[in-house]
């Protein structure tokens, strides 16, 4: 028996020649923060925007402050005390790339940089490359780090 597969977006036969609507790869989820919309339901987050705040859920989480899912998230505070230097750089970039990869299916991370503000020295910025599979839309994820610099650094 063959497997079904997704709807192409084409008139299937027997519709008259009717459209029908392709499959919606990237969904809806709750907006974060959590707040109502105008007709006093939860606001859902649709399309390129459920994406960006789900990579940030990702990115801002901390394994094990989920009980019910331990290993969701990045580890990211593990460089809050450490140096702005190009290997802490390196291994920030490494963690943020394996985060997505686990546990954001519907994009391909394409590059992650890490760089930082000579005039403030505890800011990283992590900027994600990503596409999103289902539309091969390019996009980025600009994450704000901050850390906590050694005495007389700052």
């Amino acid at each position: 028996m063959p497997l079904p597969s997704l709807p192409s977006g084409g008139p299937p036969a027997g519709s008259g020649g009717q459209r029908v609507p392709a499959v919606d790869f990237v969904g809806a989820g709750w907006a974060f923060p959590v707040r109502t919309d105008a007709q006093g339901g939860i606001a859902l987050a649709r399309g390129r925007h459920e994406i960006e705040q789900a990579m940030y859920l990702i990115l801002a989480t901390y394994p094990g402050e989920r009980p019910m899912r331990p290993h969701f998230g990045c580890r990211l505070r593990d460089f809050v005390f450490g140096d702005t230097g190009g290997r802490t750089r390196a291994e920030m970039a490494n963690a943020v790339r394996e985060a997505l990869l686990v546990w954001e299916p519907r994009i391909d991370v394409d590059e992650v940089e890490v760089t930082g503000e000579p005039d403030r020295p505890s800011l990283l910025h992590i900027n994600v490359l990503y596409t999103v599979k289902t539309t091969n839309d390019r996009r980025n994820l600009v994450f704000p780090f901050y850390v906590i610099p050694e005495e007389g650094d700052y």
